[in-house]
């Protein structure tokens, strides 16, 4: 199934985490949702270390690790504004600040304030591209990578 057509067509949170579960790059890349809000305000995802994603040097593999983070404000920010809105991602940077091992996670929230500044800046057609920091980190706590993952949105005209 098309993952866009399948975001769209999942009424619930609920739905949504089964079908990213089974998606298969977040299978083969061993990525698991742990949690969607069912406001759609907030995702916590999580990575284990496994044999398959594993790097030369026996940590995680980094496009592993920006993947376990790409399309979640995407698929947040489509749910709570609508079929009104355009939403793509459009840019990202990632920033390896140490090795990841064993279990990484990262959350992904979307704010009133967030969401009030789409409308304010797309109110008139305008593209709006937010930037937003996503921070992956270990079990201990400690910061593994940070990345900024920037989005186009747009309203659709009426």
């Amino acid at each position: 199934m098309n993952l866009v057509k399948g975001v769209r067509k999942a009424q619930s949170a609920a739905k949504l985490k089964r079908l990213m579960n089974w998606y298969g790059p977040y299978l083969g890349a061993g990525v698991k949702l742990e949690h969607i809000a069912d406001d759609w305000r907030e995702i916590r995802v999580a990575m284990h270390m496994k044999w398959y994603n594993r790097n030369a040097v026996g940590t995680h593999f980094g496009g592993s690790l920006y993947a376990m983070i790409d399309p979640h404000y995407m698929l947040m920010l489509m749910k709570l504004l609508g079929k009104e809105y355009v939403v793509w991602d459009k840019a990202a940077t990632i920033d390896f600040i140490k090795p990841g091992t064993g279990k990484l996670s990262a959350v992904m929230k979307v704010t009133d304030v967030m969401l009030d500044d789409i409308k304010k800046a797309t109110a008139t057609g305008d593209k709006y591209l937010p930037e937003y920091p996503v921070e992956i980190i270990n079990e201990a706590g400690e910061l593994v990578a940070k990345a900024i993952k920037t989005l186009y949105i747009r309203k659709k005209p009426e």
